[in-house]
C-alpha cells in the first residue's frame, strides 16, 4: 500500500510520523510524497491551542478530497486522542482514527481494514516508556530530533497534554546512546533533544534528574557536530546542568525554556513552580557559564486574572532580560483544564493587543542583538540553497524552523548538511546576511 503521511504541530509530532512511516515501511508499505500518489492518507494532528486545533480540522478536510481517489483517510496525533468521540461523529469523511499511542498498531490496522467501515482507536499510555528502533528519515538527515521521554507530570494550569500523552515516563540512557549513534550513522550531525520536560529526564528510572549524565554520553559520539536542549524547566535547570553545557563543546550555546510568565501571582495562577526571582537567578548563571548563550522562551498574555500591573511587569522584564529568542502566545481556554474554569477571564481584544506589545518590544531587542554579531565570523549549518544564488543556514543559536536565518554567499558549491564559517555583514530584526570565509 501507498501511504502518505501529513504532520503538524511539534517536534515531537513530526517525530511520531518518522516512527510510523518506519514500521509502515518495514512492513511493506510504501511511503509516498504527495497525497494524490497515496492509497492510505493520515494527518498526524496537533490539539494543543485553539489555532492549532483549527489548523488540523482545516488539513483533514483538504486532503479528504483525495477521497475521490479511493484513498482511505486516517487521523492520529493529539487531536484524536482528546477528541476521538466527537470527531468520529462529526467528521464522516474520516476512515480510520488513531490516537497517540496506536502507531505501534498501524500495520495491523492496515492490514484488517475494510473499505466502507469506519473504526476508531485510541489506545492509554503505557506505564513504561513503548520502544521502537524503526525510524525513516529524510533524505540527507543531517538534522534530527531525539526523543528522551514522553508525557508530562507538571500540571501546568492551562496545558492538556498530560491528559493526551500520559504522566512522564523516561526512555532508558543506553536506548538513547543507541539510536543517537544510529542517527549519525545515517548522516545526522545536529541532534535536538525533545520532550514535554527533558530537564525532567531520568527521575522516574533512575531517582535523580540525569540529563547532565546522559549528555556527557552522547556528547562522546563521534561524527557529532552539535547537540540542542529544547524545553526546559526552569526550576530544573542545576548547577550540574550548567555546567556540562559549558564544559562541553558540542552542546550548542541555546536553551530553550519555557517561562510563561514572570508575575510571581501569574505564576503561581498556571500552576508553575518558577518563581521571578528563580528565573532572575537561573538566567544569570546560564549567562555567567556561557556569555554567548541565547535563551529562547515563550510567554503566555492574558491568563485568567492577569492584571494590567502584571502586565507592565511582563513588559519590564522583557525589556530588562533582552532574551536572545521570544515568542508570545495569547491564552487559549482549553477545556479540561484548571484554568478554563478560573474566574476573571481576559478579552480576546486585550490578550491580542498584550502579545502585539510584547513582540513590538522584542523586535528591537532582537535587532539590537542582530547587530552586535555584525563583523563576527560564524560557523553556519547550510539548510537551503536561495533560487537566486544565495545560501540560507543556521547557527549554534538558532533552532530548526522557529528562530533566525543566516543567509550568505559563497564562492564554492555548498550542499545542506555542511558546516561552513560565514562573516556577518549585516543584521536585520530576524536575520543575518553575510559571505563563506576560508
Amino acid at each position: 500500500m501507498k501511504i502518505y503521511i501529513d504532520t503538524l504541530g511539534c517536534p515531537k509530532n513530526f517525530n511520531d510520523s518518522e516512527m510510523a512511516a518506519g514500521l509502515l515501511e518495514h512492513s511493506g508499505h510504501e511511503i509516498v510524497k504527495f497525497p494524490e500518489d497515496a492509497d492510505f492518507i493520515m494527518v498526524n494532528t496537533c490539539g494543543f491551542i485553539n489555532d492549532a486545533k483549527t489548523e488540523s480540522i482545516e488539513r483533514i478536510f483538504e486532503l479528504a478530497e483525495y477521497k475521490e481517489n479511493g484513498a482511505v483517510l486516517a487521523v492520529s496525533g493529539c487531536l484524536s486522542q482528546r477528541y476521538a468521540d466527537e470527531l468520529f461523529e462529526e467528521m464522516p469523511e474520516v476512515d480510520i482514527f488513531l490516537g497517540v499511542n496506536d502507531y505501534n498498531k498501524l500495520p495491523e490496522i492496515l492490514d484488517g481494514f475494510e473499505a466502507g467501515k469506519r473504526e476508531k482507536h485510541r489506545g492509554d499510555y503505557c506505564v513504561e516508556f513503548e520502544e521502537s528502533m524503526l525510524r525513516k528519515l529524510e533524505d540527507n538527515p543531517y538534522t534530527a530530533t531525539l526523543r528522551i521521554s514522553e508525557g508530562c507530570n507538571n500540571l501546568c494550569a492551562y496545558c492538556v497534554i498530560p491528559h493526551i500523552r500520559g504522566k512522564f515516563r523516561s526512555r532508558k540512557q543506553e536506548v538513547i546512546v543507541r539510536e543517537a549513534e544510529w542517527l549519525v550513522q545515517q548522516g545526522t550531525k545536529e541532534i535536538i533533544l525533545i520532550a514535554q520536560d527533558v530537564t525532567s529526564y531520568g527521575i522516574d528510572l533512575y531517582g535523580d534528574y540525569v540529563l547532565p549524565q546522559l549528555l556527557k554520553k552522547l556528547c562522546r559520539i563521534d561524527g557529532l557536530k552539535w547537540l540542542r536542549l529544547m524545553y526546559c524547566y526552569e526550576d530544573r535547570i542545576t548547577d550540574e546542568l550548567i555546567q556540562v553545557m559549558a564544559e562541553e563543546e558540542k552542546i550548542c550555546n541555546y536553551i530553550d525554556i519555557p517561562l510563561q510568565h514572570c508575575s510571581d501571582a501569574v505564576l503561581k495562577a498556571m500552576n508553575r513552580r518558577s518563581t521571578n526571582s528563580s528565573i532572575r537567578e537561573t538566567i544569570g548563571k546560564l549567562r555567567t557559564a556561557m556569555p554567548d548563550i541565547n535563551i529562547r522562551t515563550t510567554f503566555i498574555v492574558g491568563f485568567p486574572g492577569e492584571t494590567e500591573d502584571d502586565f507592565e511587569e511582563l513588559m519590564d522584564f522583557t525589556e530588562e532580560m533582552c532574551f536572545e529568542r521570544l515568542g508570545v502566545f495569547t491564552y487559549s481556554m482549553e477545556e479540561g483544564t484548571p484554568a478554563a474554569e478560573m474566574e476573571n477571564q481576559i478579552d480576546e481584544e486585550v490578550k491580542a493587543e498584550r502579545q502585539d506589545a510584547v513582540m513590538r518590544m522584542q523586535v528591537e531587542i532582537s535587532l539590537e542583538h542582530n547587530q552586535t554579531m555584525v563583523g563576527k565570523t560564524l560557523d553556519v549549518l547550510v539548510e537551503e540553497i536561495d533560487p537566486e544564488g544565495a545560501y540560507i543556514g543556521r547557527t549554534q543559536y538558532d533552532a530548526p524552523e522557529i528562530d533566525n536565518s543566516v543567509i550568505f554567499t559563497s564562492d564554492r558549491e555548498l550542499v545542506p548538511g555542511d558546516f561552513v564559517k560565514v562573516q556577518i555583514n549585516d543584521a536585520f530584526d530576524y536575520d543575518l546576511t553575510g559571505k563563506e570565509v576560508y
